[in-house]
């Protein structure tokens, strides 16, 4: 079972998000690093799934969307983890991701659409 590696959209690339993850020895790039700004999301969730990377974002509308896409399309993708922006913490996403690190390995994400709140607590 592998752990989840991730690729971090455009609206989550905070430098303190990022390093907290990486000091938590999270394997995590984001779309600035990889040079991808300017691509869809449709693109980035590509992407990602081609890497084995689950797509971590605040941007719910788009990536929830495509998340049915994919799969009325029966196409897969490698995962998204979706969550508020302004409601939680560095800290506190940080806890969160590793919960959900540690509970799920990557090969079960596939084709999850996951909450991060779920595996928050309370706020």
């Amino acid at each position: 079972m592998s752990k989840i590696r991730f690729s971090l959209d455009e609206d989550s690339v905070e430098k303190s998000l990022v390093a907290a993850f990486r000091n938590a020895d999270l394997d995590v790039v984001t779309v600035n690093e990889i040079e991808r700004q300017t691509y869809s999301d449709e693109e980035q969730l590509i992407w990602a799934t081609e890497q084995g990377r689950v797509i971590y974002s605040y941007n719910r509308r788009d990536f929830c969307r495509l998340h049915s896409e994919f799969l009325q399309q029966a196409t897969n993708h490698a995962g998204i983890v979706l969550l508020q922006q302004q409601r939680y913490s560095i800290g506190q996403q940080l806890r969160g991701v590793l919960k959900l690190v540690s509970a799920i390995p990557a090969e079960q994400m596939v084709n999850q659409l996951v909450f991060l709140s779920a595996y928050m607590g309370r706020v």
